[in-house]
């Protein structure tokens, strides 16, 4: 049996003075999170356990985001989370800091249900 996505949320966090990737990625994921209000576990008896969550956050050093970290954040399904180049990195030259921006696709995958329940009149 196969998957289908059934959310996919976007988020951007930052961390302005601690040029921290890994704290923007977590931001960015978070903002993804506070757009999504899933009700289908408890209306369809699913247990949250069979989601797959797969997040892919963006950032200009991706070598730099502690996956594992910000996976924890998750609060529900099987976390899988890849960092890869994007987002932005902008200098204050005059400070001499980076602001660090982050940008963050979740996605959400549960078994196809396709024929595991039947509508009735």
């Amino acid at each position: 049996m196969g998957e289908k996505r059934i959310i996919l949320e976007m988020g951007t966090g930052n961390d302005l003075y601690g040029q921290d990737y890994t704290k923007a990625a977590r931001r960015a994921v978070q903002d993804a999170l506070h757009h999504s209000s899933i009700t289908l576990f408890s209306k369809l008896g699913v247990d949250h356990t069979e989601m797959r969550v797969q997040v892919t956050v963006a950032v200009q050093n991706p070598d730099a985001v502690d996956c594992d970290l910000v996976a924890g954040d998750l609060p529900r399904g099987r976390a899988q989370v890849r960092a890869v180049h994007g987002g932005l990195d902008i200098q204050d030259i005059e400070a001499g800091t980076v602001h660090v921006i982050a940008t963050a696709a979740v996605e959400a995958f549960l078994p196809d249900l396709a024929g595991a329940y039947k509508l009735t009149q």
